[in-house]
C-alpha cells in the first residue's frame, strides 16, 4: 500500500466504506465458493469435513522440562505509514516454521509472518489500517475481537480474503482503552486457523489512560494463552471439539515460559486465544492478582483477584507487585481447572523474582468512568444447546437452529437498547456468548449477581451449564450484518452460531 492509497483511506467515513469495498474487489476477496456457504456444521452436507479422528501419534509431545524456555517478549508492530492521524501496517499471513519445542521445526500460521505475532498498538479517535496479505493456502477473514466497526471490516465470513489476495482491514478506534485480538473468522475453518496461529494483539490507549500512570514500557507485558495437542515431531495435532487432549499449554506461542522480573510492578495484558479451554487463573501462593480491565475497556476501579476466569476470547488486564516478594523467588502462575491432566494444564508459567528496580507507576482507586447502563426498550431470550458427549452426530445450536450464512436470525432498530438473557441448556458442557459490533453490560446471572471484573464494557461472557446471563446491548454505531455465537470456536464452527442485521 503507498501512502496515497493510505491517506485516501484516512478520508471521511462514508468514502472509506465505499473506497473498502472497491478494495476489497481488487484484492482478490469473493463469496464463499460452493460448500461452504451454507454450511451447519459437522453434522451438514455443505462445508469441508473436520478432522475428529485423533492421529495415534498425538500427545506424544518431546520431553521438556517445565518453565525451562524464556518467555517471548511480543514486539510491538511498526507501521509503515504514521501520518495525518493515521497508522498503516502490512500483515502476510503466511505458513512459517518455527520450533514449539527445541529442536523440533514444525509448520504453523503466523500474522506479520511470525507464529510470535508482534502487538499492534492504536490509539483511541487515531485511524488504523492493517492490510492483510494472504499468503497460505486456504481463505481467511481477520476479525478484530471486541473492535467496534463497519460491516466491511469486521471480518466478514462471506467474504474471506482468498489465497493470494489481500485486504486493508480500516479500524477508527472509536471506543475505550482496551485490549483486543485479531484472529481468524473464517466459517468452519476458523478454529483450526486460530488453533494453528492466526491471532495476534491489537492495543487501544488512549489519553486518558496514559494519564493514569500505570505500569509501561518494558514493564507492560501482552500474555497469549493457549492449548494445544502436540505429536512426537512437535508439530500441532487438531482434532475437532477436543479440549481434553490440548494439554500443553502455550503462552506467547511457547511452552510453560519463565519470565524474569524485577521487584516492581508489572501490567500484563492476557488473552485467551484457546479454540475451546477455559482457564481460572491465580498465583501458586495465592496472593492475589489486581484487575483493572475485561474485554473492552478499564474497569471503572481495581479489583483484587486473587482468581481469574477466562473463557475462549476473554481479556484481563493485570497489574502484579513482585516487591512482594524477596528476590530469588518464583511465583508461578496456575490454573484451578481442566480437562486434562493437571500437572500439565494446571501449570501455566513462572515468574522468577530478580532485583529491585525503581518504580514510580501508581494503581489508581479510580481508573475510568463508563456510561450508566441504559434501559432497554427490547427483550430477547437466546438459547444455546449441543449434543452431549458420546452423542452422534453432534449438533450445535442457537435458538434450536445451526447456523445458516444465508439466515438472519434477528432484526435490530438502529439506536436501540436491547436486553438479552442467554440460557446455556447443555446439560454439562460451557459455552460463551460473543456478539460482533455490540459491547455488553452484564446485569447478572441466574446463578447470582455480576461479579465486579464483570462490570465493564464486555464482548464475551462465560456460561456454564444450565445457567443464564442477563445482558444490555446498545446498538448505536453502525447498520450491517454481524454474527453472535458461542466463542468456543469449534462449536461455533459445528453450528452455534446467528446473525443480527442492524437496520
Amino acid at each position: 500500500m503507498n501512502r496515497r492509497t493510505a491517506l485516501r483511506l484516512a478520508g471521511a467515513g462514508l468514502a472509506t466504506t465505499v473506497g473498502g469495498h472497491q478494495l476489497a474487489a481488487r484484492a482478490g476477496t469473493a463469496e464463499l465458493p460452493p460448500g461452504l456457504a451454507l454450511g451447519r456444521g459437522l453434522t451438514h452436507d455443505h462445508g469441508p469435513a473436520m478432522p475428529t479422528e485423533r492421529p495415534a501419534d498425538a500427545g506424544t509431545r518431546p520431553a521438556l522440562e517445565k518453565f525451562s524456555l524464556p518467555l517471548p517478549i511480543l514486539p510491538d508492530a511498526v507501521p509503515v505509514v504514521s501520518s495525518r492521524g493515521l497508522d498503516v501496517f502490512e500483515s502476510r499471513i503466511r505458513e512459517v516454521r518455527a520450533e514449539i519445542f527445541p529442536g523440533h521445526p514444525t509448520s504453523v500460521y503466523g500474522y506479520f509472518s511470525s507464529w510470535v505475532p508482534p502487538v499492534v498498538r492504536a490509539r483511541r479517535g487515531r485511524r488504523t489500517i492493517v492490510r492483510q496479505r494472504n499468503e497460505t493456502d486456504v481463505p481467511v477473514s481477520v476479525h478484530l475481537h471486541g473492535g467496534v466497526n463497519r460491516e466491511v471490516f469486521d471480518g466478514r465470513m462471506s467474504h474471506p480474503v482468498l489465497p493470494g489476495g489481500s485486504f486493508a482491514y480500516v479500524y477508527d478506534n472509536d471506543q475505550p482503552a482496551s485490549t483486543l485480538w485479531l484472529h481468524d473468522h473464517t466459517h468452519h475453518t476458523d478454529a483450526e486457523n486460530v488453533y494453528r496461529g492466526m491471532s495476534s494483539p491489537y492495543l487501544v490507549t488512549s489519553d486518558e489512560e496514559e494519564a493514569l500512570g500505570l505500569p509501561s514500557g518494558e514493564f507492560e507485558v501482552p500474555l497469549v494463552l493457549r492449548d494445544a495437542d502436540v505429536g512426537s515431531d512437535g508439530g500441532l495435532v487438531f482434532t475437532m471439539d477436543d479440549t481434553e487432549h490440548r494439554s500443553t499449554i502455550l503462552v506467547n506461542g511457547t511452552p510453560w515460559p519463565r519470565m524474569e522480573v524485577r521487584r516492581r510492578k508489572y501490567r500484563f495484558r492476557v488473552i485467551n486465544s484457546s479454540a475451546m479451554r477455559f482457564f481460572v487463573l491465580g498465583l501458586s501462593d495465592g496472593t492475589p492478582m489486581t484487575q483493572i480491565g475485561a474485554d473492552a475497556s478499564l474497569l471503572e476501579s481495581p479489583v483484587p483477584a486473587p482468581v481469574v476466569l477466562l473463557s475462549p476470547g476473554e481479556r484481563a488486564d493485570l497489574v502484579v507487585d513482585f516487591s512482594q516478594w524477596p528476590t530469588g523467588t518464583d511465583v508461578d502462575v496456575v490454573n484451578y481447572t481442566g480437562p486434562g491432566p493437571m500437572e500439565d494444564v494446571g501449570q501455566v508459567m513462572r515468574f522468577s523474582v530478580g532485583a529491585d528496580a525503581s518504580d514510580d507507576s501508581v494503581v489508581p482507586d479510580r481508573l475510568t468512568t463508563l456510561p450508566a447502563v441504559p434501559p432497554a426498550s427490547v427483550e430477547r431470550h437466546v438459547t444455546m444447546r449441543m449434543s452431549e458427549p458420546g452423542t452422534t452426530p453432534m449438533i450445535a445450536t442457537i435458538d434450536d437452529r445451526s447456523f445458516d450464512m444465508s439466515r438472519v436470525d434477528t432484526r435490530v432498530d438502529f439506536g436501540t437498547t436491547e436486553e438479552w438473557t442467554v440460557t446455556n441448556e447443555s446439560a454439562t458442557i460451557p459455552h460463551n456468548f460473543h456478539c460482533h459490533l455490540a459491547h455488553m453490560r452484564v446485569l447478572d446471572r441466574s446463578t447470582g449477581p455480576a461479579a465486579p471484573n464483570e462490570l465493564g464494557l464486555k464482548d464475551t461472557v462465560a456460561i456454564f451449564p444450565g445457567e443464564s446471563v442477563r445482558v444490555r446491548m446498545t446498538f448505536d454505531r453502525h447498520r450491517g450484518l454481524y454474527p453472535y455465537h458461542c466463542h468456543m470456536l469449534d462449536h461455533g464452527a459445528m453450528g452455534m452460531m446467528a446473525q443480527l442485521r442492524v437496520v
